[in-house]
């Protein structure tokens, strides 16, 4: 039987120098954009943010996109979400994060909005936003066509 777990959900882009966020309703039927947060390339401010963004929202998980190639082989992209999303899942803990693939959704998110009129300039500003809407909602539409949770569960290094 597939389905739906209950409950909000966050998703997540990582960004060089921004972190995209969307969120969805309790049903799991919707993905919305919620805020682009700052990299903080010093410290874990952004971290801490995304994890108090978690908390208000009382989410079951954040999942986070993992951007594989074309090729189906992870990069140096792939690698930065990776050690991301780990970082995150100290932060957040108890939440559970999950890296799930993310090919093209920034791609998607410029087209999308280029399609809605946005300048570059103005794209700029939410296209991280755009993104995680992108991975979170296909994360959520996984997940209901298969009945599993989707990618793959990230244990939070604490060191």
């Amino acid at each position: 039987m597939s389905g739906l777990r209950a409950g909000v959900r966050l998703g997540v882009d990582v960004g060089s120098v921004r972190v995209g966020v969307a969120s969805c309703d309790p049903a799991g039927v919707l993905a919305s954009p919620v805020e682009t947060v700052p990299r903080d390339p010093r410290g874990d401010a952004d971290l801490r943010r995304i994890a108090e963004l978690a908390a208000d929202r009382e989410v079951v998980e954040i999942v986070v996109g993992l951007p594989i190639s074309l090729s189906g082989k992870p990069g140096t992209a792939a690698a930065t979400a990776s050690d991301y999303a780990t970082r995150l899942a100290a932060i957040a803990t108890p939440t559970p994060v999950r890296l799930v693939d993310e090919r093209l959704s920034t791609v998607s998110a410029h087209g999308n909005l280029a399609s809605a009129g946005l300048g570059s300039r103005a794209r700029r500003a939410v296209v991280d936003q755009a993104a995680a809407v992108i991975i979170l909602q296909s994360a959520l539409d996984t997940e209901r066509a298969t009945g599993r949770p989707p990618g793959e569960l990230v244990k939070g290094d604490v060191s």
